[in-house]
């Protein structure tokens, strides 16, 4: 019979792991101390000891978890054991998601020197082929465009990878990047390691979970969709015919803050972004639809705070890292309550303190009643001065009108380009196609209703 202080010591919890307790060399070590990684969060403490066993994992985890840290550091550690050629392909529903997955690998890999290339479309493919030929340890990459240099490009195949990474898997079936998938898991090696994260386990999900892994181990930390208790969730009622004169009135008032204003459509998101600027609000659009450059030149307008307010298509609303967001608003409210969950995660993280505005029109109200149904919680009505908007609204028109005017030159430009390249021959490839579909579902072009846009 155990004495009284060898009971009461069996009986203590156990102490908060640690990056050293879960078995990391010290090159990691110094990696994620160096990044300023206090303590694991809960999906790597979960992922980690059955990674480094070397087994197949399938992590179901919100965005903003740390799970790319919980793949890319036993993909590192394996790889200091065993420094050899083309070691791992992650796969990303996402051009920004792909750089961003890159950036933290080399971060954490930058003691023992692992390099990393980015393949995605929307860049040039004798560059990436390049990048490929001097065998980087690491490739992430959008499905599309992966397979297309798969196809195309002589010398590389993925024959000797280790590591298969498949990252927001629920997003990469969404996007219809299925049966590239299909075709890429035919091309590389069964015995390999493969772990598959996603936010939500899908049928499809499952049905690649059963294709590609091998007795995975099921690490689940967030089973029920739900918004962070630091977050303050809001909604704003108002005739549709005056939704932009109301989301001008939100940039007024928050003017000191760091925003991002999501939309349904690129349309919208090019032409509030042209509305907010002719106004002096410093705005930048972010959707599938511009070039890569210009996509990663906006994120870093915003994220260095040299842009306060950021107009985005929910290709910005899972995975991307952008660490300070004080306001989110929902210029448009989106259709599946987990995509409202999503962008409303890109404020009050990290423990912090965030809003969240919601435009809510008259033929909206059931939609926000549904997303409060999955949220648990009741959004509370926002405070406006009804006679500051009535003054806005003329200004604000006539900023429509010069968007909408400026929208269509740009088409038309954009035609004339086309033809001469239709007509020359060259200009942008077909690969370019991949992961334009980042925007799948999404029209790029919205009619115009009786109220407004």
């Amino acid at each position: 019979m155990p004495s009284p202080d060898e009971a009461s010591t069996s009986s203590s919890p156990a102490p908060p792991a640690t990056f050293k307790s879960l078995g990391l060399i010290d090159p990691l070590l110094e990696a994620v101390e160096q990044l300023n990684y206090k303590t694991p969060t809960e999906i790597q403490t979960e992922t980690l000891p059955h990674a480094l066993e070397g087994r197949d994992i399938i992590g179901v985890a919100a965005t903003g978890s740390g799970k790319t840290a919980a793949f890319a550091l036993p993909i590192l550690q394996k790889l200091w054991e065993e420094p050899k050629g083309l070691f791992a392909c992650v796969l990303a529903p996402t051009r920004e998601l792909a750089y961003q997955i890159a950036q933290q690998f080399e971060s954490l890999g930058s003691a023992m020197g692992a390099r990393c290339a980015v393949i995605v479309g929307g860049m040039d493919m004798p560059t990436q082929s390049i990048a490929l030929a001097k065998r980087p340890h690491v490739v992430v990459a959008t499905p599309g465009r992966l397979m297309d240099h798969l196809e195309k490009t002589k010398g590389f195949n993925l024959r000797s990878i280790k590591f298969l990474v498949l990252d927001e898997a629920d997003r990469l079936l969404d996007m219809d990047f299925g049966p590239s998938i299909d075709k890429i898991l035919k091309l590389i090696p069964k015995e390999r390691t493969t772990y598959l994260f996603s936010a939500t386990m899908t049928t499809k999900v499952a049905k690649l979970q059963r294709a590609s892994l091998s007795n995975p181990v099921r690490v689940e930390v967030s089973t029920k969709y739900q918004t962070v208790s630091t977050l303050l969730q809001y909604y704003l009622l108002m005739p549709l015919k005056d939704k932009d004169a109301y989301l001008v009135y939100l940039a007024n008032t928050l003017a000191q803050n760091s925003i991002i204003i999501f939309t349904r459509t690129v349309n919208d998101a090019s032409r509030l972004s042209i509305i907010l600027r002719t106004l002096g609000f410093p705005a930048v659009p972010l959707h599938g639809q511009l070039s890569q450059s210009q996509r990663l030149g906006a994120l870093g307008k915003f994220k260095s705070g040299g842009r306060k307010v950021l107009v985005a298509t929910d290709v910005a609303s899972r995975g991307l890292d952008i660490p300070s967001v004080d306001v989110v608003i929902n210029f448009d409210i989106p259709t599946h309550s987990k995509d409202y969950i999503h962008r409303v995660g890109r404020t009050a993280r990290a423990g912090r303190a965030g809003k969240s505005i919601t435009l809510v029109t008259q033929y909206d109200v059931e939609l926000v009643q549904r997303i409060e149904q999955v949220t648990g919680k009741k959004m509370e009505l926002w405070p406006t001065d009804d006679q500051e908007i009535a003054l806005l609204k003329e200004r604000v028109n006539e900023a429509g009108r010069v968007a909408i005017a400026e929208l269509r030159e740009q088409a038309q430009s954009g035609n004339k380009g086309r033809k001469r390249r239709r007509d020359g021959g060259g200009g942008r490839d077909d690969q370019d196609r991949d992961d334009d579909v980042v925007e799948a579902g999404m029209p790029t072009k919205r009619k115009r209703s009786k109220g407004g846009w």
